[in-house]
């Protein structure tokens, strides 16, 4: 029988986690001994070495790694008992962990902003993430919610739409084609196409509307940020397909202008999003019937 401590648990998370005893001292405010200390104990009671060190590096070995699966359900679950009983206690206060998608970084901010005006004794966690790296995360459980594009179909996910995401084609204002009205989409396959990087959503729905018309995207440079991609664009290297909620300062400013292609814009949908079965806390459902009922009107205030 394996007789380990939650502490242990605790620490063998932080190391495995980190990939360093220094690092998981910091952040469990313990000294590294300490640290060292509570590994060697878990690794006795495991019977099998869960790290190996190579050079000034450590590795999780294979009973390690299947430890550490095992050990971040563990905080997860004992995370969520503690906010359930936390809620059970009648305190309007939690923890509320959030992904999103670096695209709706643009808007989600504002959203969170107002959240947490009226429910003033929430803490809130942010993180910003391509959607790969979401995906991962929502597979590990890892987060309460997250907000992104259309989730894939055959994923273990439930989401909800809570707004509108309309896609354009942004050009340079000194573009020729800048100032046409009612723009042929075939003249799109003329032009060069700045992306995202392969999974991004944006570059997903150009290729499957460049795939419906028969047409050979033809891309010029690949970049892994919206902002990227805007200067790009600026700079005259090509057309992009884009979210109408990431360009607002843009065309206020006129660095940017959208070009009036016939089918655009592409209309898609923002959607909030967490593990299916996941039981959510009451902050977490109280976030997810915000964002549904409510996040329009706020962004509509807020002039997007």
């Amino acid at each position: 029988m394996l007789h380990v401590t939650f502490r242990q648990l605790r620490v063998f998370e932080a190391v495995a986690r980190h990939l360093s005893f220094s690092r998981a001292a910091e952040e469990l405010h313990l000294t590294q001994p300490a640290v060292s200390m509570q590994i060697k104990q878990f690794e006795e009671n495991a019977g099998l070495p869960l790290f190996e060190q190579l050079g000034k590096k450590i590795f999780l070995t294979e009973a390690g790694r299947e430890m550490f699966h095992y050990a971040r359900t563990i905080a997860q679950q004992l995370a969520e008992a503690e906010t359930v009983l936390t809620e059970l206690k009648g305190l309007k206060r939690g923890k509320l962990t959030i992904s999103v998608v670096s695209t709706a970084n643009y808007f989600a901010p504002q959203l969170l902003a107002v959240f947490c005006r009226r429910f003033e004794n929430v803490t809130l966690s942010l993180n910003v993430a391509n959607r790969e790296m979401l995906l991962a995360q929502l597979a590990d459980n890892e987060m309460d919610m997250a907000i992104m594009g259309q989730p894939p179909l055959d994923a273990d996910i439930e989401a909800a739409p809570f707004l509108e995401n309309p896609l354009v084609v942004i050009a340079s204002p000194s573009h020729p084609l800048a100032g046409e009205r009612n723009i042929d989409p075939a003249r799109l396959a003329d032009e060069t196409f700045i992306v995202r990087e392969p999974g991004s959503g944006t570059r997903g729905a150009m290729e499957r509307f460049f795939a419906e018309h028969g047409m050979t995207l033809h891309t010029g440079m690949e970049m892994s940020t919206t902002e990227a991609i805007k200067q790009a664009v600026q700079a005259g290297m090509g057309l992009a397909l884009v979210s109408r909620h990431t360009i607002a300062l843009e065309l206020e400013t006129r660095r940017l202008a959208i070009l009036d292609v016939v089918s655009f814009p592409l209309l898609r949908y923002w959607y909030v999003a967490h593990r299916k079965g996941k039981r959510l806390t009451a902050v977490a459902q109280g976030f997810k019937e915000f964002l549904v009922n409510e996040a329009a009107k706020v962004l509509a205030g807020g002039g997007l």
